[in-house]
C-alpha cells in the first residue's frame, strides 16, 4: 500500500515536472513558432550565405571564360566587395527591424537577391564594371538586409538555448556554402543550360527559401517606431565597456581569423576546413549554453592561435596539415556562431539587430584588411614562395598574434 501510494506521488510529481517544463519552454523559448523561425533564418542563411561562400567556383569561371586576361585578384574584388557591404549595412539592417520587424526586410532582401542573380545571368562577357556593380554591389546590399534580421530574430525567441539556434543558422550557411557551388559546377557545364541558366536556376531556389522562410518566420519583439535617421546606426553599445572590449577583441581576431581560409592552397584542404567549421558552429552553440557564450568562444579563439604556431608554422606535411585544418575549421565555427551569443547577452532585446550590426559594421574593416595584410608578410625569393612552411612564417606569426 505504502509502495503504491509513493509510486503515485512519485509519478504524480514527474508528470507535474514535465508539464512545467513544457510550459517554461512555451513560454521563455517560444516553442514551435520559435522553431519554425529557427528554421526560416536557417534557409535565409543557406540562400545568402551559401552564394556568397560560393564566390571560389565564380572566380573560376570569370578567370577561365568571362574575364579572360582580367588579374585574378580584379577578380577576387568583386568577392570582397559583396562581403565587406554585407557587414557594413549591418548596422543599419539591424536597426530597420527594431523598428520594423521582418517580413518588410525578408521581402526586400529576398526579392533584391533573386533579381540580382537574374541580372547578373544577363551581362556581357568581357564587362567588368557590370559584374562588379552587379555582383560586388548589388548582390552584398541585398544580402545585408536578410542576413541580419535572420540572424537577430532567432535570438529573441531564445534564452536558454540561444547558443545552439544561432548555430544552427550559421551552420546553414556552410552548408549552402556547398550546395551551390555544386549545383553552378552542374548546371554551368550542361551545354543546354550553360552560366546564365544555372543563375535562373539559383535565383528560383533561393526565392523560394526566402518565401518560406516569410511564411513560417515570426517576430517575439515590439517594435520601436522610427523616429530619426540617427536611429540607423545605433553605436551606443561602445559606451558599454563590457561591449567596447569585445568589439575590440573581436576586431583583433578577425583579422587572423580567415588567413588560413585565404592562404592554405591546396584544394581538398578548404573543404575539409569549411565541413570541419559546420562542425564547430553546432557544437560549439550547444557548448555555450551549458559553459556560458563567452567561457566557449574565448579558450577556442587561442586555441585556434596557438594551433597555426605549433603545426602550420613548422611544417607542410599533408597528414599534419589536415589535422589542422580540421581542428581550425572547428575552432574558427565556434568563434562565428558563437559570438553573436555574448552580444545578445549584453544587449536590451529591443536593440538586439542595431546593436550586433553595429558590432560587425565594425568588424567588417578587420575582414576586409587581415588577409592582405597577411599576404604582405608572405617572403618570396625572385616571385616564388620559400620552401616549405617558410616563406609563410610572417603571415603565421601575423595570425598567430591578433588571435
Amino acid at each position: 500500500m505504502g509502495a503504491a501510494l509513493a509510486e503515485d506521488i512519485h509519478n504524480e510529481v514527474a508528470a507535474d515536472f514535465i508539464v512545467g517544463l513544457v510550459e517554461e519552454i512555451k513560454e521563455n523559448e517560444g516553442g514551435l513558432r520559435a522553431w519554425l523561425t529557427v528554421i526560416g533564418s536557417s534557409l535565409v542563411y543557406f540562400a545568402s550565405f551559401g552564394i556568397i561562400n560560393s564566390f571560389g567556383f565564380f572566380q573560376n569561371y570569370y578567370e577561365e571564360k568571362l574575364l579572360v586576361g582580367v588579374p585574378a585578384s580584379t577578380i577576387s574584388f568583386v568577392g570582397t566587395s559583396q562581403l565587406t557591404l554585407m557587414n557594413l549595412l549591418a548596422a543599419p539592417a539591424g536597426s530597420l527591424f527594431d523598428c520594423y520587424g521582418l517580413k518588410a526586410l525578408y521581402i526586400f532582401s529576398g526579392i533584391s537577391c533573386s533579381g540580382v542573380l537574374l541580372c547578373l545571368s544577363f551581362v556581357q562577357p568581357g564587362s567588368l564594371w557590370q559584374i562588379f556593380v552587379v555582383q560586388g554591389v548589388f548582390l552584398g546590399i541585398a544580402i545585408a538586409f536578410g542576413a541580419q534580421p535572420a540572424l537577430v530574430v532567432v535570438g529573441h525567441h531564445f534564452a536558454r538555448r540561444r547558443g545552439l539556434v544561432l548555430g544552427i543558422v550559421a551552420a546553414a550557411g556552410s552548408v549552402g556554402g556547398v550546395c551551390f557551388p555544386v549545383i553552378f559546377a552542374q548546371l554551368a557545364n550542361v551545354p543546354s543550360i550553360g552560366f546564365a541558366w544555372s543563375l535562373r536556376v539559383v535565383a528560383l531556389i533561393v526565392a523560394c527559401c526566402y518565401v518560406v522562410a516569410l511564411s513560417i518566420s515570426s517576430t517575439k519583439h515590439i517594435a520601436e517606431p522610427f523616429k530619426s535617421w540617427k536611429r540607423l546606426l545605433d553605436f551606443k553599445g561602445f559606451l558599454d565597456q563590457r561591449y567596447a572590449v569585445l568589439a575590440a577583441g573581436a576586431f583583433l581576431a578577425m583579422l587572423g581569423q580567415f588567413v588560413p581560409y585565404y592562404y592554405i592552397t591546396k584544394d581538398y584542404l578548404l573543404p575539409l576546413m569549411n565541413a570541419s567549421s559546420f562542425v564547430g558552429r553546432i557544437l560549439g552553440g550547444l557548448a555555450s549554453d551549458a559553459a556560458g557564450p563567452t567561457n566557449t568562444v574565448y579558450p577556442m579563439t587561442i586555441f585556434s592561435g596557438i594551433l597555426c604556431l605549433g603545426t602550420w608554422a613548422i611544417t607542410s606535411s599533408v597528414p599534419v596539415l589536415i589535422s589542422f585544418v580540421s581542428l581550425y575549421g572547428f575552432c574558427s565555427g565556434v568563434f562565428i556562431a558563437v559570438l553573436p551569443a555574448i552580444i545578445a547577452q549584453l544587449t536590451p532585446a529591443a536593440k538586439l539587430g542595431g546593436r550586433i550590426g553595429a558590432f560587425y559594421s565594425v568588424c567588417a574593416v578587420a575582414q576586409l584588411v587581415g588577409s592582405p595584410i597577411g599576404g604582405a608578410l608572405i617572403r618570396t625569393r625572385g616571385g616564388e614562395v620559400g620552401e616549405g612552411a617558410e616563406g609563410y612564417l610572417g603571415l603565421i606569426v601575423f595570425a598567430v598574434c591578433v588571435l
